[in-house]
């Protein structure tokens, strides 16, 4: 049972900005003699359901680690079934406007097919107005080439090296109009944050978790919202 639905249970804490890292499709479909294929698809489904979830315990920002820019060194095979989801995904989501969650995406979107693109943009668009809570799918994204671009951005508009600042630098970033995350949640049983949310996690609280992705569940999530609810946030104050 869920730790929100318990009677008597203590209020908790809720994170205002949770970032996933979904680690471990690949491994749970190994452990099963399954193709890597079948456990991002297994995954695709607990994303699904993860995300809801966050929006019912009250979570206004989510943001999930689909694809990274390294995530193009696996097998061919591997990236299209991927990308082949993630199309399948776009176009079914629009059978969930009942959901009132407003979809963004982060990260570069040059090196995505054109049709994976327009899927994009018009996902973007359909759910703008949307505001039970915004959800921020990272896709060919980074956190260093993020930092990166912004740098260059801030250089070409010619800013004054006086003028820049930690805010005008979070302006340049794909989540300038947004919190940074409270609390990162990573899967699988690894103990990095892999290039994510680089400069937006400086103050993150960190939960490591050996469940892999495929295994998440509801209570997963409450696992990670009660250790967060029980640590000191003093952001560098001695209190």
């Amino acid at each position: 049972m869920s730790l929100f639905k318990k009677k008597n249970s203590t209020p908790l804490l809720i994170p205002n900005h949770i970032g996933i890292i979904m680690d471990g499709n690949g491994r749970w479909a190994k452990k099963r003699g399954m193709p890597r294929s079948m456990g991002h698809k297994k995954g695709a489904d607990v994303f699904k359901s993860i995300t809801r979830y966050c929006r019912d315990i009250g979570v206004k920002y989510l943001t999930v680690y689909a694809f990274s820019t390294e995530n193009w060194k696996r097998s061919n095979e591997e990236v299209s079934g991927i990308m082949d989801l993630l199309r399948e995904y776009l176009k079914d989501v629009k059978n969930y406007t009942k959901d009132n969650i407003r979809v963004k995406f982060i990260g570069d979107r040059s090196a995505l097919d054109s049709d994976i693109v327009a899927l994009m943009e018009e996902t973007e668009n359909d759910s703008v107005n949307f505001d039970a809570m915004t959800l921020n799918i990272a896709l060919n994204y980074g956190g260093i080439p993020e930092i990166v671009n912004a740098v260059k951005s801030i250089v070409n508009y010619g800013v004054s090296v006086d003028n820049i600042d930690a805010a005008l630098i979070k302006s340049y970033l794909y989540t300038k109009d947004e919190p940074d995350p409270d609390l990162i949640i990573r899967t699988g049983g690894e103990y990095r944050l892999s290039n994510f949310l680089t400069y937006q996690s400086a103050y993150s609280e960190l939960y490591f978790t050996d469940v892999l992705w495929p295994d998440f569940k509801n209570e997963d999530i409450d696992k990670a919202v009660l250790a967060f609810s029980k640590r000191n946030r003093r952001f560098g104050d001695a209190k």
